[in-house]
């Protein structure tokens, strides 16, 4: 069973042309979506209504910035400091190209910032070459958890 991408948006168009976009790159991975900060920090940390869910971490952490109640930015600062989630490979996905949230993000640690592309077309190319790239290409770093399907499962 292949890891999942975690995708965390609120805004529900950008969320719908996320997830048409993964679809599209025809990836294998289950997506799994929080709506806010505080609900991705729960999943990651598995407390709360998520304290059940299976052991590992997700393949990518897709992170919006402007997010409701805990904003993308401390939940990246929250994950670089967790031992076990500091290896998690995350993108910021957010329409921001201010300057001082690119700083803050690669300060704390993010693997890349992309700009949400205004146009659809654009948009499904980013959305479906970072999905492959993290979720299908990237090697996790040593003594990560990564799930090798073997011949015939």
């Amino acid at each position: 069973m292949l890891k999942p991408i975690l995708l965390v948006e609120d805004n529900p168009k950008d969320l719908e042309l996320t997830l048409v976009a993964l679809e599209r790159s025809q990836l294998a991975n289950e997506v799994i979506v929080m709506r806010d900060g505080a609900e991705a920090l729960d999943y990651l940390l598995r407390r709360g209504a998520h304290a059940d869910r299976a052991e590992g971490n997700p393949a990518v952490l897709l992170l919006d910035l402007k997010l409701p109640k805990v904003d993308g930015l401390e939940v990246l600062k929250m994950v670089r400091e967790t031992a076990d989630l500091r290896s998690i490979p995350t993108v910021m996905l957010t329409s921001s190209k201010e300057e001082p949230d690119l700083e803050r993000a690669y300060s704390l640690g993010v693997n890349a910032y992309v700009v949400k592309p205004v146009e659809f077309k654009e948009f499904v190319s980013a959305i479906s070459d970072l999905g492959v790239f993290w979720a299908v290409l990237n090697e996790p770093p040593p003594g990560s958890l990564r799930i090798v399907r073997r011949p015939g499962s």
